[in-house]
């Protein structure tokens, strides 16, 4: 009965969920703070350099991008008046 209850207590906020952007933003800005960023950039880095690892980031991504909806037309739009 509680577990039912938290649930009807979550609002649908839509597309645009303020709340879940606060959280994101809040975590990035604690991750920006804690001092590792350089330190993640390096092990990227190094990652990226090992074959294997390398591969499966880019199937990745691959992955990813296939569940796109494609380039949205405005970003290729000309707006220039002939």
């Amino acid at each position: 009965m509680e577990k039912r209850k938290n649930l009807t207590q979550q609002r649908n906020e839509g597309e645009g969920n303020r709340t879940a952007t606060r959280k994101y933003n809040e975590a990035q800005q604690r991750f920006i703070k804690s001092g590792q960023v350089g330190q993640k950039a390096h092990e990227a880095e190094r990652d990226l350099g090992d074959e294997a690892i390398r591969r499966e980031l880019e199937h990745a991504e691959a992955v990813g991008k296939s569940h796109a909806a494609g380039e949205d037309p405005e970003v290729k739009r000309s707006y220039k008046k002939d």
